[in-house]
């Protein structure tokens, strides 16, 4: 059986102490691929340097919404700056970028910006997006319909916004489930996972954040990807070993990499 991590951050400071002992564990635990993602030029720079000692790792590098500038000027130079990243190898898309009304509220037109401006660099180095969108469904929607992405995509840790899901989907984009499905309190899972066609599912952790049921409030890794599978397994009725070919499949797929 193998697992594919189609989002992590094993650049986080949270993995300072023991980042090589996590790795090594990753990937002694049934996960032979993952994406480290980039969520700001910083992050996006550490996330490719670990993908050059470690061959099973990829990356995608962007800019999130709560990590852009502070203004047009210096934003669109930190985008440049990523799309030269970009060019590498090792890089499979752009992200993770989109829109946070959550965390912040002050900047939305800001946020825009930097999201519809890493689409265009997508655009022209063809590569997929990874989105990122909190609490700024109908928005984010609303730009990916008016600048659409050649080579679509994937909704990271997806909210569990049924119409999302659906209107998603529509737009050929795939779906990625994290932790937050396994929790006992987490509402529409089960509804949501029936929702997406095999085809355009994927899994991860969006560690060290969101650990999966049943090490809920502990530092996340990769490793714990296979509770999420095993989630998506029992709701589809399916084994965890299909659960695992489907996801690493799609992963493969959507991001161009070769099995």
């Amino acid at each position: 059986m193998e697992l594919f991590d189609s989002h992590c951050h094993l650049d986080d400071e949270k993995f300072n102490e023991d980042r090589e002992d996590v790795i090594a564990n990753i990937f002694s635990s049934n996960i032979t691929k993952l994406i480290s993602a980039g969520y700001s030029l910083e992050s996006s720079k550490k996330a490719l340097e670990l993908t050059k000692i470690y061959p099973q790792i990829y990356t995608v590098s962007g800019i999130s919404p709560n990590d852009i500038g502070e203004n047009v000027e210096n934003i669109q130079q930190e985008i440049n700056l990523i799309e030269v990243l970009a060019k590498n190898e090792k890089v499979v898309g752009i992200g993770e970028i989109g829109l946070d009304y959550y965390w912040n509220k002050e900047n939305k037109e800001l946020q825009k910006f930097a999201f519809i401006k890493q689409i265009e660099v997508a655009n022209r180095l063809n590569l997929p997006i990874v989105i990122h969108t909190r609490e700024a469904v109908m928005d984010t929607l609303e730009i990916l319909k008016k600048y659409p992405v050649n080579k679509k995509g994937v909704f990271h840790c997806c909210p569990l916004n049924i119409e999302l899901i659906k209107e998603t989907l529509k737009l050929d984009f795939y779906i990625s489930f994290a932790g937050p499905i396994t929790f006992k309190n987490s509402k529409n899972a089960n509804e949501v996972i029936c929702l997406v066609p095999d085809d355009r599912i994927l899994i991860e952790t969006d560690s060290p954040y969101l650990s999966p049921e049943p090490n809920r409030g502990k530092r996340n890794d990769s490793s714990n990807v296979k509770y999420v599978a095993e989630k998506i397994a029992n709701v589809k009725g399916y084994t965890l070993e299909e659960i695992a070919k489907i996801t690493y499949e799609n992963a493969c797929k959507v991001f161009e990499i070769k099995g």
